[in-house]
């Protein structure tokens, strides 16, 4: 079952009527078999549907319009089977709303070489046709994806999942709303930002909601609903004994248990799919919402604390990405560093909002004092995060535009057992180290909050920043701040209005 059984990219091939009726129709069998083939890969997480074989300005036009409509076509993957002007693409592609990827490839994947005449040449022209319709999707500055080789070859198919998942991200970017209960932490500079500048880019509807609204909700939670889940919670998790039914706790666990039902709710009935909240406006809630929040994002839904609503649209952004892949998407801050010179290393953790789709092992409940807040003790999933590699991924508003910071990194065990860190945790070394990273990172003025992945890896980020025309700065093994410092110099200048 694909990831995305509901969604598909179309398979638009261009030709022209110059090769005569019968190549026409061999082209037209041809694309028909590899959009099938591609279809029935699961390596790929959306259909593939194959288009009739477009000759003209109009039909090309005709095609996107109809793709641009259409609710189940995430983007287009274009192939040139023969050659195809390119100037008959350039209305089409203006009007391009949806992702793009080129494929370039052949339908046979060996020569002939006994059996080649300039019929063959002329119907299998992929090497000459692609190069036009590639000048043209340069020339006119369109974002796509280019994917070279033969369409059997696994490795096309890992590619173009890639693409996919990222087109599919971007899909539901433009259909995603945000629920902020509150404002921002008061005086924080990095969780502010141009929402309307975000809903052009990404096309998320960042709203705000009056934490009295959320309050009233959590009211209105039947006491049987509340009952089921807090069982749901003995079930799947390690429950502290003070949490237990009867025992001194267990109305904490049942004021979270109201808490996660009403902001599912509140979410679901406005059509949210992320959110965020803030500890400095709680109003007459219990208490700052914890496992709530975590099982939320285990569900898919992204979310930022303390107001930050980039990272929210990033973290869902990236769990959408990752769907029905190994691994798991959390929100996740760097907060604090183990510098011993032999072994460095980040300690990243938050005060409660930790997905357990990281989570090494089964996450234990339990209920902590929680310093800040002014609210009674709220209850969390406490973990350590599987070990393997993984990436950081922050959002920055510089003013004129937003910029995706994204760090490759290694996840490793905790060197020692952390029994007094009451919170969700993640332990990794940066590439290329964490002196290099850390310094690049904050020359890129990137922020403290992060989404952090283990389902998804620096090329998927790299993907997703292309298609969706998003400044991206990467850190890896091969970083080094003289090339950090060159590459924020050309960005400010490529990027500039």
């Amino acid at each position: 079952m694909k990831a995305f059984a509901d969604l598909e990219a179309w398979l638009v091939v261009g030709s022209q009527d110059l090769y005569g009726d019968e190549a026409l129709a061999q082209v037209a069998e041809d694309v028909g078999r590899v959009a099938a083939a591609l279809d029935g890969n699961e390596q790929l997480p959306i259909r593939v549907v194959a288009k009739p074989v477009l000759k003209s300005a109009e039909s090309i036009l005709r095609l996107i319009d109809q793709a641009n409509s259409s609710d189940q076509c995430v983007g287009l993957i274009a192939w040139m089977h023969t050659f195809s002007p390119a100037k008959m693409w350039i209305a089409g592609l203006g009007a391009l709303r949806k992702p793009l990827a080129h494929l370039h490839t052949q339908f046979n994947r060996d020569l002939p070489w006994s059996d080649i005449d300039m019929a063959f040449m002329n119907l299998h022209q992929s090497a000459h046709g692609d190069r036009e319709f590639g000048h043209i999707v340069t020339r006119m500055g369109r974002p796509r994806s280019v994917i070279a080789g033969h369409w059997q070859d696994p490795a096309v198919a890992g590619r173009l999942d890639r693409w996919a998942r990222a087109a599919v991200a971007l899909h539901d970017g433009r259909r995603l709303r945000l629920v902020r209960f509150g404002d921002n932490m008061r005086q924080v500079a990095v969780t502010e930002g141009d929402k309307v500048e975000a809903q052009i880019v990404l096309g998320a509807e960042v709203n705000t909601y009056a934490v009295t609204e959320l309050a009233a909700a959590v009211q209105q939670v039947p006491d049987s609903q509340v009952k089921q889940l807090t069982s749901a919670y003995g079930d799947a998790y390690r429950l502290d004994p003070s949490l237990e039914p009867g025992a001194e706790r267990h109305d904490s666990l049942r004021d979270a248990a109201r808490m996660e039902i009403a902001i599912r709710q509140f979410l679901d009935q406005r059509g949210a799919t992320a959110f965020t909240d803030t500890f400095e406006d709680l109003g007459d809630l219990p208490h700052l919402p914890g496992i709530g929040v975590q099982r939320l994002m285990a569900d898919g839904y992204g979310f930022g604390a303390e107001g930050d609503w980039k990272t929210a649209i990033l973290v869902r952004l990236l769990k959408t990405m990752a769907r029905r892949k190994p691994g798991g998407t959390s929100f996740m801050e760097d907060y604090t560093y183990h510098l011993a010179p032999d072994g460095m290393a980040v300690l990243g953790a938050h005060m409660l909002e930790v997905c357990p789709s990281i989570a090494a092992d089964t996450p234990s409940c339990e209920i902590h004092p929680l310093s800040i807040g002014g609210k009674p003790d709220p209850v969390r999933l406490v973990f350590d995060a599987k070990p393997g590699r993984a990436v950081i991924v922050g959002m920055a508003d510089l003013g004129d535009r937003l910029r995706l910071v994204a760090n490759r990194v290694q996840v490793i065990d905790p060197p020692a057992k952390l029994p007094r860190l009451p919170v969700a945790r993640a332990v990794w070394r940066p590439e290329p180290d964490l002196a290099t990273a850390a310094e690049a990172w904050i020359l890129s003025g990137a922020p403290h909050h992060t989404a952090f992945s283990s389902a998804l890896d620096l090329d998927d980020i790299i993907e997703l920043a292309e298609l969706a025309g998003l400044e991206l700065l990467t850190i890896d093994a091969a970083t080094t701040i003289g090339d950090v410092r060159k590459e924020l110099r050309w960005n400010q200048a490529h990027y500039a209005r």
